[in-house]
């Protein structure tokens, strides 16, 4: 295996059969030594928390899978905390997609002069640049054409696939007793264009709740996986 990249939580290994393998880590972005999932930097180290990452990654990608929307996901092996994927590029510098079901966060500090905190959304979607420096800024569907990032074709069907897989999610967590008020994915495309989910499916990338109460990622991982 070839190191490729590595990354702040994952490393990526290009392997001979053409896909790549994706390491886990015990790494947790946060700042003095509190997790937190928005910060862009390792904050700490939590022992277990690539295995329970790749656990739930890979039991939200086999229902994807199975839905018929496409991923980058081929098998895993928690014995070694890894999984291996697709190749697939991302789309320009890298772009994440998020859909919301609820009012809160950056959507409500943008827009709270129009929306009550926590109001219902119809399954919301927008995208915004990776780049910490700009503050991962907004873009439009016009914008992402214009700039030469994607076609019309190609947004379409990542709105379509985020609104599907974002109620595969909700209706998981809802069985928990637990409700998903917004998500973030990321996409890239294959060789032929076709758009796919990439990189992971974990909790620290997901806001839910629990009786009107916020569930920190690492007690939603323990929740999800519960007996």
């Amino acid at each position: 295996m070839e190191l490729v990249y590595t990354g702040k939580t994952k490393d990526v290994f290009a392997l001979e059969n053409g896909n790549y393998l994706l390491k886990f880590k015990d790494d947790c972005t946060g700042k003095d030594g509190v997790f937190d999932p928005g910060e862009n930097s390792v904050g700490l180290t939590i022992e277990g928390v690539g295995d329970v990452n790749l656990r739930m990654s890979i039991y939200f990608f086999e229902k994807i899978n199975a839905a018929g929307i496409k991923t980058h996901f081929v098998k895993a092996n928690l014995d070694d905390t890894t999984m291996e994927v697709l190749p697939a590029k991302v789309f320009g510098k890298g772009l994440e997609v998020i859909c919301r079901h609820k009012a809160v966060g950056s959507f409500y500090r943008r827009y709270k002069d129009h929306v009550e905190e926590g109001a219902d959304l119809p399954a919301y979607v927008e995208m915004t640049f990776k780049n910490d420096e700009l503050g991962d800024p907004l873009v439009t569907e016009d914008g992402l054409v214009v700039l030469g990032i994607m076609t019309h074709e190609q947004y379409e069907a990542i709105k379509k696939q985020t609104q599907q897989i974002t109620q595969i999610v909700a209706d998981e967590l809802l069985k928990r007793n637990l409700v998903l008020y917004d998500i973030k994915f990321e996409f890239g495309y294959d060789k032929d264009g076709d758009v796919m989910l990439i990189d992971e499916i974990a909790s620290g990338n997901m806001r839910v709740y629990k009786n009107g109460q916020y569930i920190d990622p690492m007690t939603l991982s323990q929740l999800f996986f519960a007996e």
